[in-house]
């Protein structure tokens, strides 16, 4: 087993900022890829950024140039800052992490429990 605990969800102001992470213990042995998802109400989960174990990164365009995410490997720790943020922002914002099952080529998902974040006008 894998538990992701997420911290730093909250309220913000337009143009505001804040700083998640996401920290991994448990079975983690062999984790890959880590990152963020988030999901508004009535809309389907969508990838936010993702970093591989290599530290290859990924992010949703939405997000390009105003989102940065990072990763610890000695803490197994997932960061994401976000800059800039705007009302569409608006989400439960889900921690992931991938892990490999077996020897083939498949990945397991671990989530987080997801944490509020609200970005007023």
């Amino acid at each position: 087993q894998v538990q992701l605990v997420e911290s730093g969800g909250g309220l913000v102001r337009a143009g505001g900022s804040l700083r998640l992470s996401c920290v991994a213990s448990g079975s983690i042995f062999s984790l890959n890829t880590m990152g963020w998802y988030r999901q508004a109400p009535g809309n389907q989960r969508e990838l936010v950024a993702d970093i591989t174990g290599g530290g290859s990164i990924n992010y949703a365009d939405s997000v390009k140039g105003r989102f940065a995410i990072s990763r610890d490997n000695a803490k197994n720790t997932v960061y994401l800052q976000m800059n800039s943020l705007e009302p569409e922002d608006t989400a439960v914002y889900y921690c992931n992490a991938k892990k490999p099952v077996g020897s083939s080529s498949l990945r397991y998902n671990y989530w987080g429990q997801g944490t509020q974040v609200t970005v007023s006008s």
